[in-house]
């Protein structure tokens, strides 16, 4: 998480103060604190096995939305250069996609109601703030 906000604040998606490094270590010192905090409230607060679906749903969600780009930008843009080519498209995105959303299926509501909160709270600080703050943005 802290390489996460840390990038995301490089980029204007977070306030820049998290993107702040240590003059002699060079380590995002208010990111690893901000990190540190947040885990340890979790840890905290909300059981192990709770904390562990909660990391599963975002973990899987992520791989899902990634599988759907891999198959969107193959057939939107075969131009871009790419680090390394997935195989079989769009047939391994579909079955990574299809996996994904079946485990993510097999788990509580508890689960998806935590999922929810936090992709709300996510898309509200986008739209509130990082959307305006891009520094991709500011491209158009």
């Amino acid at each position: 998480q802290t390489r996460l906000f840390y990038a995301m604040s490089r980029d204007g998606l977070l306030p820049s103060k998290l993107s702040a490094v240590h003059p002699k270590t060079k380590v995002p010192l208010p990111s690893t604190w901000t990190t540190g905090l947040l885990v340890a409230l979790f840890a905290g607060f909300v059981p192990l096995d709770k904390l562990a679906e909660l990391t599963s749903i975002g973990t899987l969600f992520a791989f899902a939305t990634v599988s759907l780009g891999v198959a969107v930008l193959r057939k939107t843009r075969p131009d871009i250069e790419r680090g390394f080519k997935t195989p079989w498209v769009p047939l391994i995105p579909a079955l990574a996609i299809i996996f994904c959303v079946y485990l993510m299926l097999q788990l509580s509501a508890f689960t998806w109601k935590g999922f929810a909160v936090w992709l709300v709270i996510g898309l509200v600080l986008y739209f509130s703030y990082g959307y305006r703050n891009s520094k991709l943005n500011e491209s158009k």
